[in-house]
């Protein structure tokens, strides 16, 4: 023990820091960025960080800590969705339907999905995308300890051309005389939107570099916005010190956000081999929701979504899988993202089987929603790890998610800095 301390004390950690430790143990713990995994593990929190972690023999609990025994289960850090979108419930305000609700719902919308997000193990999640600043202040609430949910990096409106997919409004008729708020045309405009964006305090900017499945009149194939108008969003974002999400679907829309230096790509859906190899050359996330098809094509009619946007899905979900196993096969850095919204909230970790069966090993998809993503969120070693040092987000499951990883859609026990939010 004494070892312990002078080693937590050599990176500021102090025996007072203990008064407040909790002493959390399982059967094992594993920590997907790194590979290790450690059997009758023990982790000591303190000050919402991982304090010491390792065997149980080795790492005991210091005095007076609250202990937390996880029994059988196996521990691992809380879990991370990249394309996620918690104002919008998938059973409500599909085409037609939304005009009915005003903006101001998406408020209550986003506190009840921010929860049922955080217990379903994902501790952090970005919100890349709704109608205005509404999840900024969700976000916000979430931080000051008023509502329960997850870590939140939102975006603001989506910035994008008229008529396009980001932000417009296309299930309006023309006498009705709105746009949504992130609509630009040329670079000069973009740069304004990113700038009204970052003035209201958001985290990341998103575009649209393509048509979408779920907007009127657009083609997923179709390339939306110039490059020029691109690098301006980016140029502009990353002078802020913010990253750029842009959604992409057609393999020359993915390419023209490559080339304009975007850092994720959110769908990634018609990948041919030049798109995977500029990606990884840039060093591009490719975020890929490969799980909400068959939600869309069996529950999508009944829910109200027009017969366009089915067509769409159908076209689109194959492909998109087959792009996911080739980017992997390749070697490209392909990260977690669900676009929860499009399915029920908390059931996000249903995309881990199908990851695991388009291509991945269950460490890699493990890894995707971990350590990667913290990498594409510019929080490596602080989110999406267990290791010393590592903010105390950790979730535990039954059984061991490396030989089935469906165990991680039944999350048992959420800890959030330090904080336990849900316990077996």
């Amino acid at each position: 023990m004494r070892a312990i301390l002078a080693a937590l004390a050599a990176i500021g950690f102090s025996d007072a820091a203990f008064a407040e430790a909790v002493y959390v143990t399982a059967a094992r713990a594993i920590d997907p960025g790194s590979g290790r995994v450690i059997d009758n593990a023990a982790v000591i929190v303190s000050d919402g960080r991982i304090a010491a972690i390792g065997a149980r023999t080795s790492t005991p609990a210091p005095a007076g800590a609250e202990a937390i025994d996880l029994g059988a289960r196996t521990l691992m850090p809380g879990l991370i969705d990249m394309h996620t979108h918690l104002s919008g419930p998938a059973t409500k305000g599909r085409g037609y339907d939304g005009l009915q609700y005003a903006g101001e719902r998406n408020v209550v919308w986003g506190v009840v999905h921010a929860r049922k997000t955080l217990d379903a193990g994902f501790t952090t999640v970005r919100n890349v995308g709704s109608g205005g600043y509404d999840m900024l202040a969700v976000r916000d609430a979430i931080n000051e300890g008023e509502i329960p949910g997850p870590r939140m990096f939102v975006a603001g409106p989506p910035i994008g051309i008229v008529g396009g997919h980001c932000s417009d409004r296309n299930y309006l008729p023309h006498d009705a005389e709105r746009v949504g708020e992130g609509v630009a045309t040329g670079p000069w405009e973009m740069r304004e939107k990113v700038r009204r964006n970052v003035k209201f305090g958001v985290d990341l900017i998103k575009t649209c570099s393509t048509g979408g499945v779920f907007s009127k009149g657009t083609l997923l194939g179709a390339p939306q916005s110039t490059v020029e108008e691109l690098e301006a969003i980016v140029d502009e974002a990353h002078m802020r010190g913010l990253k750029v999400a842009s959604h992409a679907h057609g393999t020359v829309g993915i390419k023209n956000a490559i080339r304009a230096g975007v850092d994720t790509i959110e769908h990634a859906s018609f990948l041919d081999d030049e798109a995977i190899a500029m990606a990884k050359r840039a060093g591009v996330y490719l975020s890929m929701d490969i799980y909400n098809t068959e939600f869309t094509l069996a529950e999508g009619e009944a829910l109200g979504v027009p017969e366009e946007s089915l067509a769409k899905e159908r076209e689109v979900g194959s492909v998109q899988r087959e792009s996911f196993r080739k980017a992997v096969a390749a070697g490209a850095k392909v990260i977690f993202g669900t676009d929860a919204a499009i399915y029920p909230h908390g059931d996000n970790a249903k995309q881990f089987a199908v990851m695991v069966r388009f291509g991945m090993t269950p460490m890699q998809a493990m890894t995707a929603a971990t350590d990667l993503a913290a990498e594409a969120l510019g929080r490596k070693d602080d989110l999406g790890c267990l290791r010393v040092g590592c903010a105390a987000d950790m979730i535990a499951v039954g059984g061991d998610p490396r030989s089935d990883i469906t165990v991680l859609e039944t999350v048992d026990f959420v800890m959030k800095a330090g904080d336990t939010a849900k316990r077996p």
